[in-house]
């Protein structure tokens, strides 16, 4: 006998408990991945707060020196794309035991011979994009091509000689108490990078509108940055000759991308500065994107070369898994930042005085526009931009194992690229749904 609709109604609704065992038995196996993962994110949370609270302290710089802020998030993204980068590979070569820490030869020394000459050369080509783009697209700024140079390749120097020591690091620590890097060091690299690069872009400013030293010490930078690739590309080890010759294409195409992202950030820096709760939450917004499509793409790129899961145009169950894991985190993450951005703010209008408030281009009063509206600003983008980094993370490690590549090089640099743009979309349209922004 055929069953009733109210049969059949209450058998759909008895048998949807059955999906859920084996959702919670996953997270179950994966209880250590989500204590990993919680603990790295939220160090690398409060490191981007501080680096967004930098940030909104260098306002007066930002207007002063027109154009700067252009360089911001593609420096920012860069040292998180080349470094992540390395740490996805040193992480499948720990899994795969292909891995020995040996900084002279083998695939620890191939990683940070790369990193080297990745940041010269990519600070170099940020520098060029960011004044011709800038010049192209009609956005103005009061920087040339030399002060460019100087603050995009000093700043890159700087920062990516301590993010090598951390990268060394935390490998040592992940290989001698067995943790899975695939879950740390997206976050505390981004974290790292963002914390970095902020006072190093300041401090490169110094270098700039000298007589004769800019314009010569620019040219000694080109040239390091030339001879450093092409060092590599000629005598390097075959690992090394792979990461450059895979690694030079994507990180354009990420230069291009955040360099549009930077000038889209100039362009809208009156409704930032309105604001100056934004500027706290950017960095973080963005990196903590980017370090979950980080820890997304090395769990994928580590089980796409075990043999764990197919490279096929529809994700399997295992990588579905994976997913629900990343968007456990995304609301964690994003309602955190944009509770603490709120709660920063606060803390800096109740404890410095108006007058050092003021030295620095911020207005105690007009900080933040409140709390909730905060948080709910933070989800909601954040959780488009978790969406934006998932699909960006299975597509670019699917696709680039089904090409021949590794897809340790370039899911991270395609994640960032991706995080990087449509998150700070995502975020517009989170301040015009907040009635933030027109």
């Amino acid at each position: 006998m055929r069953p009733s609709r109210r049969e059949r109604l209450r058998g759909r609704i008895e048998g949807r408990p059955r999906i859920s065992p084996r959702v919670l038995g996953y997270l179950t196996e994966e209880k250590e991945s989500l204590r990993q993962g919680f603990v790295a994110l939220f160090i690398s949370s409060v490191g981007e707060l501080f680096a967004g609270v930098a940030l909104a302290s260098i306002t007066n710089t930002l207007e002063e020196l027109v154009g700067l802020a252009i360089l911001i998030p593609a420096a920012i993204a860069m040292r998180g794309a080349i470094f992540g980068a390395m740490g996805s590979r040193i992480s499948t070569a720990i899994h795969t035991g292909l891995f020995e820490l040996n900084l002279r030869r083998g695939a620890l020394a191939e990683n940070v011979q790369a990193a080297i000459a990745l940041s010269l050369v990519s600070s170099v080509f940020l520098a060029v994009l960011a004044r011709y783009l800038s010049g192209i697209l009609g956005i103005p700024t009061a920087l040339t091509i030399v002060d460019y140079v100087i603050i995009s390749t000093v700043a890159g120097l700087l920062a990516g000689a301590i993010l090598l020591v951390i990268t060394l690091l935390v490998t040592r620590l992940s290989v001698r108490r067995e943790w899975d890097m695939d879950n740390i060091v997206a976050p505390i690299l981004t974290a790292a990078g963002d914390i970095l690069t902020l006072p190093a872009l300041v401090l490169a400013t110094y270098l700039i509108g000298i007589p004769v030293f800019s314009v010569s010490f620019s040219g000694v930078l080109v040239l390091v940055a030339g001879l450093a690739l092409y060092l590599g590309l000629r005598y390097g080890a075959p690992g090394l000759r792979r990461i450059l010759n895979e690694s030079l294409p994507i990180l354009a195409l990420n230069g291009f991308v955040v360099i549009l992202v930077g000038l889209a950030l100039e362009d809208r820096l009156d409704q930032f500065l309105a604001f100056p709760v934004l500027l706290i939450l950017l960095p973080a917004f963005l990196q903590e994107g980017g370090a979950l499509g980080g820890i997304l793409a090395s769990r994928l790129s580590s089980k796409v070369h075990l043999g764990l899961i197919e490279a096929r145009p529809l994700p399997q169950w295992t990588a579905f898994k994976d997913f629900t894991l990343v968007y456990i985190f995304a609301v964690g993450v994003f309602v955190f930042i944009g509770g603490a951005s709120h709660l920063i703010a606060e803390g800096l209008a109740a404890t410095l005085s108006p007058g050092f408030l003021a030295t620095l281009g911020l207005d105690g009063e007009t900080l933040s526009p409140g709390f909730f509206q905060m948080i709910g600003l933070s989800t909601l983008a954040g959780l488009i931009a978790t969406t934006a980094a998932v699909l960006a993370a299975y597509y670019g490690s699917v696709t680039s194992y089904r090409l021949g590549l590794d897809p340790d090089t370039y899911g991270i640099p395609i994640i960032t690229a991706a995080v990087d743009l449509l998150g700070f979309l995502s975020l517009i349209i989170a301040l015009i749904v907040f009635g933030l922004a027109g």
